[in-house]
């Protein structure tokens, strides 16, 4: 018998946040199209004709990202993170469509097990945005089976797993029907006693994060974790907060990754905002990744004495709860590679 040492619900209850919006008709609202994008960021000729006309993995941002980026120009940090440029047409060597392994990895069509006693569902392929570097940009999704009995009864068999991470995509794509059924079954898998959300829709659309969200976590018996994705600054703002405060009134674990690139966030004061401006709230900053050498994402690649470097002055500057590790995935590997 699993015993409940913390019911958030006991504890503290879920207020009702204000001016709920519904998140699907935000969604609706995503930029979708280069045209789109280059008329509302007022951009000139010249700059138009560094943009990849018909990418194979399409544009999309959230309209709220979208009226963070500087106007008339292509040298933004948010931008460059979204925006298909020409580089992405270069083939380099080195790269390729599944750098970490994924398939390799593939237990059955939506799971994935790397490293022990974890194991990932990609629960979905929709995303609330799409990052011009996504390692899974080419990942094979299985889009007809919406049911995850297979690999829920695959972890059910597996006493080794102790923690189960919701990734995609982005499982907070799912409606909160689904994802309720699907959290219900995971919390009833008695050697289960971590579930982990990895999601970039609080930065674009923190709407999701509403009561009917927070409703679903409230009773879930294991411990929560919420892995973040911020790389710059600028995506932060006050009501993103609001939003996450809401989850860690319930007892959830907020942390970030972020991915070092090249013109975003490769240099040490934008990554020493970043990580005060995460733990002022409460987010602990838990990975910088090296670049996943997905093919079509060398432009931003940072090398990784470059890296190094920067993180060895975060630590001179920053305490060391402050400060993220700084790992690298390699394809076979026991664990994230600790690169400093």
């Amino acid at each position: 018998m699993r015993l409940k040492t913390f019911v958030p619900s006991q504890a503290i209850p879920i207020m009702p946040l204000v001016k709920e919006v519904s998140w699907q008709h935000i969604l609706r609202q995503n930029i979708t199209s280069s045209q789109q994008l280059t008329e509302y960021l007022k951009l000139d000729q010249s700059q138009q004709e560094r943009i990849l006309a018909n990418p194979r993995f399409t544009l999309n941002i959230p309209l709220r990202l979208a009226q963070k980026i500087k106007k008339g120009t292509l040298d933004d940090p948010i931008l460059k993170q979204f925006l298909p440029l020409q580089e992405e047409s270069v083939a380099l060597e080195g790269y390729s469509i599944d750098p970490v392994g994924d398939n390799q990895s593939r237990c059955q069509s939506k799971l994935l097990k790397k490293y022990e006693g974890r194991a990932l569902l990609v629960c979905t392929s929709a995303c609330a945005m799409h990052c011009r570097y996504c390692f899974r940009q080419y990942f094979d999704y299985e889009v007809q089976d919406k049911l995850f009995s297979e690999e829920l009864e695959l972890i059910r068999q597996d006493p080794s797993i102790h923690e189960v991470i919701l990734s995609g995509g982005d499982p907070l794509s799912l409606s909160d029907r689904v994802l309720g059924a699907l959290l219900e079954d995971i919390s009833n898998i008695e050697h289960i006693r971590k579930i982990r959300f990895h999601s970039r829709f609080p930065v674009g659309i923190p709407e999701r994060i509403d009561t009917s969200f927070l409703a679903l976590l409230e009773n879930i018996p294991q411990q929560i974790f919420f892995v973040l994705h911020v790389n710059h600054p600028n995506e932060l703002d006050r009501d993103i907060f609001i939003r996450l405060r809401q989850l860690q009134k319930l007892g959830v674990v907020l942390l970030n990754q972020a991915v070092l690139l090249r013109g975003v966030n490769d240099s040490v004061e934008v990554l020493k905002e970043l990580c005060c401006s995460l733990v002022d709230h409460g987010v602990m900053p838990y990975y910088l990744h090296q670049l996943d050498r997905v093919q079509g994402a060398g432009h931003f690649e940072v090398s990784e004495e470059k890296g190094i470097q920067l993180v060895n002055e975060l630590r001179r500057r920053l305490p060391g709860y402050a400060v993220p590790n700084y790992v690298k995935e390699i394809s076979g590997a026991p664990s994230k590679v600790l690169l400093f």
